[in-house]
């Protein structure tokens, strides 16, 4: 089985935290976005050859390939760069040459819930994992058959009478027949606003006869914006991530689960609760937290902060407030 993961994008929408790091670092819930990420997998057949293509930007590369070395290092990876942003389709050809066979493909920012042993029946040619939601315009739905066939992808639809939403994690069968058919729409030039997307792809080999399904998800959770990435932490935080145990009873410490505080961090005097993470090495004193994620290595003294989202390295001293601040900073009042 090959996973193809684009990771590539400059993560705009993450901004400052993605000056530093690329966005599938940035830490949620004790670990980081691509940690969870690779959760996905843990379902497949154990007795499956397993191979990762990370298809990343230059200044990602390295970063991502120093931390699967450090924290993932029974994995297969093979690292791509994508120099220009063409979109997914492009990304994914980028991996041609690996992507043979049964081959899945997801995004790094956004986690799903779902059991993929089922795969090793799957006679389908592909799979659309996909949830519905109340406005669709954001995404890509699934045009489809009572009896579930996709008969068409949408890319950004213009209306909401179809909410079946795509979430970003797709089956084929055969690789070679999805790179065959981005082949096919690059020769046609079909983009969207200069990039090529894998619907449009995927709407060549429903074109070609090839039989897809969708698969509904219930838990579709994203991290591609600090709002969303702050509920996506207080999710994992809520289902099997809390250690608020481990504080009970600790003088000067008034804990309100679920939070995760990494056991290298000095916190005293504060009230750290409901839904916070507190990465390695932070000192947090005379301080109340809520609601927020806070960066290895940070020092918060004298503060009230809520709905904030705090980098590596980062001095807070002072007044209450919301902050979403990048590494490397300092703010005092």
């Amino acid at each position: 089985m090959k996973i193809a993961v684009p990771m590539a994008g400059f993560g705009t929408r993450m901004r400052p935290h993605t000056w530093s790091k690329p966005k599938p670092l940035v830490p949620i819930a004790g670990r980081t976005v691509l940690d969870y990420a690779l959760d996905q997998f843990k379902s497949l057949p154990v007795d499956w050859d397993v191979e990762y293509i990370f298809i990343t930007g230059e200044q990602g590369k390295a970063p991502i390939q120093k931390h699967m070395e450090k924290f993932h290092p029974e994995k297969k990876v093979q690292y791509l760069i994508q120099a220009v942003m063409r979109g997914q389709s492009d990304a994914l050809y980028l991996a041609r040459d690996y992507l043979k066979g049964p081959t899945l493909m997801a995004f790094s920012d956004t986690l799903i819930e779902t059991d993929l042993s089922f795969l090793a029946a799957e006679n389908a040619d592909g799979l659309a994992w996909v949830k519905p939601v109340p406005d669709p315009r954001r995404f890509g739905v699934a045009q489809v058959t009572p009896e579930g066939r996709v008969t068409r992808l949408i890319e950004k639809p213009q209306d909401i009478s179809n909410n079946l939403v795509i979430v970003g994690f797709y089956y084929f069968k055969n690789g070679e027949d999805l790179i065959d058919a981005i082949e096919e729409q690059m020769r046609r030039g079909t983009t969207l606003k200069g990039e090529y997307f894998l619907a449009d792809a995927v709407n060549i080999l429903l074109e070609r006869g090839q039989i897809f399904r969708t698969v509904p998800v219930e838990i579709w959770l994203d991290a591609g914006i600090p709002e969303t990435t702050l509920e996506t932490n207080g999710y994992l935080l809520h289902h099997g991530c809390d250690n608020s145990q481990r504080y009970a009873g600790q003088d000067g410490l008034v804990v309100v689960p679920p939070v995760y505080i990494d056991p290298s961090a000095e916190v005293s005097h504060a009230v750290i609760g409901p839904n916070v993470s507190i990465g390695a090495n932070c000192k947090v004193s005379e301080a109340v937290i809520r609601n927020s994620i806070i960066g290895d290595e940070s020092t918060i003294d004298q503060m009230i902060l809520t709905d904030s989202l705090i980098g590596d390295r980062v001095i807070l001293t002072g007044q209450p407030d919301r902050l979403n601040v990048g590494d490397n900073s300092q703010i005092t009042r």
